[in-house]
């Protein structure tokens, strides 16, 4: 009885470090109109809102499982290096997949939220409370010390939900491309982490980027902008729409460049040169939207409405997942750090 005591204010936090991955999932998709996106009254063609809402579901188990390793790490139990990110991000991305039909609904999410969740447990027993400084610490510190293990783990996760012709191939790095039946080989011959591979990728995935630094446009940008919007409205809609408009309009989407790129270029690094070119009106319009007031003015929202049905005409070509993903990121750091509504 004592022991189950004593794991009482851990089991509580990891029910909080949970419901707070869960909730954010849920609030970015609701958000409305996030342009492009599925949104509460706009679906894609093979994927709804409600797949969204069971992909936010799925992922508990993963979170709540590295969520308490993050504990156990704080409290020098395991080494940071064993918490098992990699793991966790493979049974989510399963467990997304085996609950719904509408395809790879939560890849980039999943990448962001179970580090956050590790770092959240780790700096709540750190500390007794999370601050966005002390969590960030703690996010760079576990992506940092990600393993080969790690790395052979995302690779099988990536694989069961995107394809070459969504993901392209990449030569002439150190990393070893995802269609390589030699990578995971590779990785552990070569000690290549989790941490390396994102921080090659860097380079042309947004998602990758937010692991070299430390998720510097979650914490620096995105987080910023929803307590900000937060504050002057009161109104979490409108907080998450206005972060995902000014995630969109300071960082080309990486996932719609990458589909626009392929088309021309089957090479990762150059189709992506292509499609941020191709793209770049989509982030100068989102800009503008902003400037004219976003959800706050008439013309700011009849804008935001024209963009979403332009982007939304493409049928799930322009869909900015990448912009989504890092909004989603930044409601649950603003969560985790007492954001309520």
């Amino acid at each position: 009885m004592n022991n189950w005591r004593s794991l009482m204010p851990d089991v509580d936090r990891v029910n909080q470090i949970v419901m707070a991955a869960q909730l954010a999932a849920m609030l970015e998709v609701s958000g409305w109109p996030k342009p492009g996106n599925v949104h509460r009254t706009m679906d894609l063609p093979d994927t709804r809102f409600e797949h969204f809402l069971a992909g936010a579901a799925a992922m508990g188990p993963a979170l709540r499982s590295v969520a308490l390793n993050g504990m156990k790490a704080g409290r020098g139990i395991i080494e940071v290096s064993e918490i098992g990110v990699g793991k966790y991000v493979k049974q989510a991305i399963a467990d997304v997949k085996a609950l719904h039909k509408g395809g790879n609904t939560h890849l980039g999410v999943v990448l962001l939220f179970i580090p956050l969740a590790a770092a959240a447990g780790k700096t709540y027993v750190e500390g007794g409370r999370i601050t966005a400084q002390e969590l960030r610490r703690n996010v760079r510190e576990i992506t940092r010390k990600t393993t080969p293990h790690d790395a052979a783990e995302v690779y099988d996760a990536i694989l069961m939900v995107s394809s070459v012709q969504e993901l392209g191939r990449i030569s002439g790095i150190a990393a070893p491309d995802l269609y390589d039946k030699e990578a995971r080989k590779k990785m552990f011959g070569e000690k290549i982490s989790l941490y390396d591979v994102m921080k090659i990728s860097s380079k042309w995935d947004t998602i990758a980027s937010e692991w070299a630094t430390g998720m510097r446009i979650s914490f620096e940008v995105g987080y910023p902008t929803l307590s900000k919007v937060f504050r002057q409205t009161g109104d979490i809609n409108t907080a998450t729409v206005h972060t995902f408009l000014t995630v969109l309009a300071g960082f080309p989407d990486t996932f719609i460049a990458r589909k626009v790129g392929l088309k021309e270029a089957s090479d990762i690094k150059r189709a992506i040169e292509i499609g941020r070119r191709r793209i770049a009106w989509i982030s100068k319009r989102a800009k503008n939207i902003l400037d004219l007031g976003g959800l706050m003015t008439r013309a700011g929202r009849g804008a935001l409405l024209g963009l979403d049905i332009v982007l939304h005409e493409a049928r799930g070509e322009l869909n900015p997942g990448t912009s989504a993903d890092l909004t989603a990121a930044s409601l649950m750091i603003a969560i985790l750090c007492g954001l309520r509504f």
